[in-house]
């Protein structure tokens, strides 16, 4: 898809130019200074003279306006062929003088510009030759600068071949341009005159006069230049879109390093207390309560397993793994330790980092002394979509020093897999965390 879309990128850009190269005024002042006469008006301010054409033997000729051959205006051999002058025919025209050659210097004729008449009938050469239309001779143009913009851009925008260096590369493209341009000047289309009749002709078939060569010499070259540019120009957004996507890839990569870091943070510190919950349990000879301890366990590592690299789960998820762990827990402090939870049915589907709620269950039992006489609530609710764990606070005699390990990597996985930060409000009686959930896709 992609390389389609490059093709089609680089045939609209190839027409463009086209396009812009053949409706230049710039040429305009060139391709008039050929003598193509049918394509000018002729500007009414200008003075008209009428005069007698006599021809030499070698085609070309004066117009004689009056008596003596001094008021006389040159034409071309080429402007005779042409215009199918002939001898003795009466002209009304306009003239201008020699390109160069200052209108004071003598003996110096003014050259024939247009022609309006001819034997007292309108003059137009469209009348005269059955040519091809405009149409068909633009078409040609745009066609054929369009193919050699297209055939440029294309080198310039190849690849490296294997074990190639850039300035080979470079130097090959360079070479290979030049070439294509070469063989597009001696094949681009002209309208010129072939066997007495007015055609399209390929540049090397056709007259290969100063002016003719410097349009298409003028066209091909800005073919060049430009699809030089235009290929300069693509090939570092190339370049800029690959270092985009490589970037991107590389951070994606650093984040779910990150990730699976932060997760391998819990598993062990939570295995290491869960083998010595079951040690108690075994110590004690409870059989039954040690095989659902050991289930609930395999429940919990499961979860952590399959979750853990997914980045995301289901509020409902979330806390059906809460309430294995808490029974984990409930096992040690038996009836001194309760989880309330209070949340609507319609937040179960909403999403949540996998793994949020057993660093805060963790933290909230190791921090807080529970008894009998002072036992433990740890409520769930959700306000407006943002989850909130709460505790009332209870610390221990033998306070257990806090490293911020638990809260820090929970507010470091909610910040790479959702973006967003987690609230901690520590206050002096009570303990809330509230973690902003994530709206169920439908």
């Amino acid at each position: 898809m992609k390389i389609k879309s490059s093709l089609l990128l680089h045939l609209f850009t190839a027409l463009a130019l086209s396009l812009v190269i053949n409706f230049s005024y710039l040429l305009v002042p060139i391709i008039t200074d050929q003598g193509v006469n049918e394509s000018s008006k002729v500007s009414e301010n200008k003075e008209h003279t009428t005069g007698v054409l006599h021809l030499s033997s070698d085609m070309h000729g004066y117009i004689v306006c009056g008596c003596e051959l001094r008021d006389s205006t040159y034409v071309t051999a080429w402007q005779v062929r042409t215009m199918k002058l002939q001898d003795g025919d009466t002209l009304k025209f306009t003239a201008r003088p020699p390109i160069g050659v200052p209108s004071e210097v003598v003996g110096v004729h003014p050259r024939l510009e247009h022609v309006v008449k001819r034997n007292g009938e309108e003059f137009d050469l469209d009348m005269i030759y059955d040519r091809p239309s405009r149409t068909v001779e633009f078409i040609w143009q745009i066609v054929y600068y369009a193919l050699l913009s297209f055939i440029l851009i294309s080198i310039f925008v190849m690849g490296k071949r294997e074990g190639e260096s850039m300035t080979a590369r470079y130097i090959r493209m360079v070479i290979l341009a030049m070439l294509v341009t070469g063989v597009a000047i001696y094949f681009a289309p002209v309208m010129a005159f072939k066997d007495g009749v007015m055609r399209i002709v390929f540049f090397f078939d056709g007259p290969r006069h100063d002016n003719l060569y410097l349009v298409v010499l003028t066209k091909s070259l800005f073919m060049l230049v430009v699809s030089a540019l235009y290929s300069y120009i693509y090939s570092l957004m190339r370049q800029r879109e690959k270092m985009v996507v490589e970037n991107e890839r590389l951070k994606t990569e650093n984040l779910a390093t990150r990730y699976n870091m932060l997760v391998g943070q819990i598993n062990p510190h939570f295995f290491f207390n869960s083998l010595n919950s079951l040690s108690m349990l075994v110590r004690e000879q409870d059989n039954k309560r040690a095989l659902e301890y050991i289930d609930q366990l395999s429940y919990t590592f499961r979860y952590i397993i399959q979750n853990g690299q997914s980045g995301v789960t289901t509020l409902k998820e979330e806390l059906a793994f809460a309430e294995a762990y808490a029974y984990l827990f409930k096992i040690r402090y038996e009836d001194k330790l309760f989880f309330d939870i209070d949340i609507d049915e319609k937040y179960m589907g909403w999403t949540l980092p996998a793994l949020s709620l057993q660093p805060l269950i963790g933290n909230a039992v190791k921090h807080n002394t529970i008894t009998s006489k002072n036992p433990l609530h740890v409520t769930l609710r959700v306000v407006d979509g943002v989850l909130e764990i709460e505790n009332k606070k209870s610390q221990k005699l033998d306070i257990e020093p806090s490293t911020g390990i638990g809260i820090q990597n929970l507010r470091s996985r909610w910040q790479i897999v959702s973006g967003r930060d987690i609230e901690v409000i520590d206050e002096a009686e009570r303990f809330l965390v509230r973690l902003p959930l994530e709206k169920e896709h439908k």
